[in-house]
């Protein structure tokens, strides 16, 4: 049985490797996956504290260990909540109408302008202008997947540094493309590291191919999405 302290010390990386690369897991089984370490780490510092007398301030320090694994549960499970509700979303998507992809991006980056000026992180389209990229979804739940993906790499990036985002697409395919510079100190389980795994399972239920890459502290995610021809 390993101790409380060693489960709750356990490595991030490994936390963040599981998350973030893409491999052969979905992004529900890797969000699964991930929700076994803080399982595991709960159980074994609950049975640490009953195995032998504690003091009062050891049982306060267990408790905060708890609260800290129970708070990076209750991330994951809403995250795997939303990422099942997408399933549901793609299915209403089916009788969707047709929407420009180009003019939602650029409504969203509008939206995001503020956010993007009080963290001072340049938010930059480039591309896509005078070409039109259709792709069939809910009116409802296609601008919302687009929020939560450039709202989460504008959260990952570095302030002081631009998140750019590129816009093409030729015949029936169509990419996004985001590049930005991550900060520092990068929690994995946080909300905006969640938040673009429930984008790439949003995307990939819509038939889009998800891609993202790191170079040291450069950060990359491409969607190559289907669209309406002509």
């Amino acid at each position: 049985m390993r101790s409380g302290a060693s489960a709750r010390e356990a490595p991030t990386s490994s936390a963040a490797a599981s998350l973030v690369l893409a491999g052969a897991r979905s992004p529900l089984e890797r969000l699964l996956h991930a929700l076994n370490q803080p399982l595991t780490g709960l159980q074994c510092s609950m049975e640490v504290a009953l195995a032998s007398p504690r003091t009062a301030e050891q049982h306060v320090q267990r408790l905060r260990e708890g609260l800290e694994l129970t708070e990076r549960m209750r991330a994951l499970v809403e995250a795997i909540r939303e990422v099942a509700q997408s399933g549901a979303e793609r299915d209403r998507d089916e009788d969707g109408e047709a929407i420009e992809l180009n003019a939602l991006v650029r409504e969203v980056v509008a939206d995001l302008k503020p956010v993007a000026e009080v963290k001072g992180v340049g938010l930059r389209i480039e591309g896509g202008e005078g070409s039109s990229l259709w792709v069939k979804a809910g009116r409802g739940s296609l601008p919302t997947l687009v929020f939560r993906m450039l709202e989460s790499a504008l959260s990952l990036a570095d302030g002081g540094s631009p998140l750019r985002i590129e816009l093409s697409g030729v015949a029936d395919e169509g990419w996004i493309r985001m590049g930005w510079h991550a900060t520092l100190q990068a929690n994995d389980f946080s909300r905006a590291e969640l938040g673009l795994l429930v984008a790439e399972a949003g995307w990939e239920r819509r038939g889009a191919k998800w891609k993202r890459e790191r170079a040291g502290n450069r950060e990359t995610v491409m969607v190559q999405l289907p669209t309406l021809d002509g």
